[in-house]
């Protein structure tokens, strides 16, 4: 398989090209011919001239490379080696919500010949590929699993809106289903990986291995909620604590925070959903699930309770939220906890919040979640809450602040990126 991709007498296919697909196929298409495959006509129409939908690449990545953009199943049969790149998010029972998986494998079952190779980037619980994935290869396509086609996992490990951490600079997990695969499949994301190749054993330890990247992420993130929670209430900066403890050379160094986005806000519910299917109930990993979600509401209600301290009517405040995307600097708006912030300052009956941000789109958040981006702050507020610190508001003098503020504003530093530079205004971080 290796030797007949990079002799370009076999083509590979990437199915699903968003934030994680997009970046593989091109990386790929420097060095092998490719098929680009997403559902989206809109989108490949984007990424033929050269757009990435998610604004993560410049035009410039798209330079070089050997790559046809399709919606079109017809040209996935031209393909030998597919990888399946697409989102693998929760429900609204926080269940795994397989239907674009289960859709992405129904479509290369449809086009799957004896010999070919699926390899699976979406990071699941351990079996999933196995369990539910290779069936329904094999009763579409009619073929045989491992004598007739091969099964890899390849947990994607991209960081959105890391300009350091970037795919090839980050080292891969691989795995087969048997031997043979599984060198094939490394060697084949040699290619394009230059930090190198872990070669796990099975392609379970692969699920498992990435699964557990994030949730050991989340718990460590909400253990630092946590403490955030208990030192408000003693009145001490948590941020000036975890300083003072990191001088230690063997602390870790987490910071608590709003747990948002596409994985390590969603992951961690795949392993608890695995484990109850086991018979085990995980208890430190469901607590920080818990913590986590709930950090928008206490915001909002940290955030009523000093607006309330300050004499001002509840109902009459003004609200700025600088920030709605997931993360800093990325326009990903997918399961942002800033939301959580907006609502339930609502369920106060607080109704002039205006919300912006230098990278979401205003009619896809109007979309996702009901109300539409200011395209700039109006003035005057009783409470500003930086939510998100994107790298344009990062060194905003107070006096900006100031000028946008009613007497008595309270500024609500989720990241505590303005500890120790706010003066003038009531300050209040995690």
């Amino acid at each position: 398989m290796y030797n007949e991709l990079i002799a370009k007498k076999e083509k590979l296919a990437v199915v699903g090209l968003g934030y994680v697909g997009l970046p593989i196929a091109l990386e790929f298409a420097r060095k092998l011919s490719v098929v680009g495959f997403d559902i989206k006509p809109e989108r490949v129409e984007m990424m033929k001239k050269g757009i990435d939908p998610s604004r993560e690449l410049e035009t410039k990545a798209f330079e070089g490379c050997d790559i046809t953009f399709t919606s079109s199943i017809d040209h996935l049969r031209h393909a030998k080696f597919y990888v399946v790149a697409v989102p693998t998010p929760i429900d609204e029972h926080n269940l795994p919500d397989l239907k674009p998986l289960l859709a992405a494998t129904r479509t290369v079952g449809q086009v799957l010949k004896k010999g070919d190779y699926v390899v699976y980037e979406s990071t699941v619980y351990p079996g999933c590929t196995e369990e539910d994935c290779v069936p329904l290869l094999e009763e579409i396509s009619g073929l045989k699993y491992i004598k007739d086609f091969k099964v890899g996992f390849s947990p994607e490990r991209i960081n959105p809106g890391d300009k350091d951490h970037t795919l090839t600079t980050i080292k891969k997990i691989t795995s087969g289903c048997d031997a043979e695969s599984a060198e094939e499949i490394a060697l084949t994301y040699e290619l394009i990986i230059k930090a190198g190749i872990h070669r796990a054993s099975s392609i379970k330890v692969a699920e498992a291995a990435k699964i557990i990247e994030n949730t050991q992420r989340d718990i460590n993130i909400a253990f630092m909620n946590e403490l955030s929670i208990i030192f408000n209430r003693m009145g001490i900066n948590t941020y000036e604590v975890l300083e003072a403890a990191g001088t230690k050379w063997n602390f870790l160094k987490f910071f608590p925070g709003l747990v948002g986005g596409h994985c390590i806000g969603v992951d961690p519910y795949y392993l608890v959903y695995k484990a109850k299917e086991l018979g085990y109930h995980p208890q430190i990993i469901t607590a920080g699930r818990f913590i986590n979600d709930s950090m928008g509401g206490y915001v909002a209600k940290q955030t009523v309770k000093k607006i309330i301290a300050a004499d001002k009517n509840l109902k009459e405040s003004r609200i700025l939220i600088m920030g709605v995307t997931f993360k800093e600097d990325v326009s990903d708006i997918r399961n942002s906890k800033v939301v959580d912030i907006y609502n339930e300052l609502k369920s106060f009956g607080i109704n002039n919040i205006e919300v912006i941000d230098a990278f979401a789109n205003s009619h896809e958040v109007n979309e996702e979640y009901g109300f539409e981006l200011a395209e700039q702050p109006t003035g005057k507020y009783d409470a500003i809450i930086m939510a998100v610190s994107h790298r344009q508001y990062l060194n905003i003098d107070e006096d900006w602040f100031i000028n946008l503020s009613n007497p008595a504003c309270v500024f609500v530093d989720v990241k505590g990126i303005y500890r120790g530079k706010i003066k003038k205004l009531t300050y209040w971080s995690l």
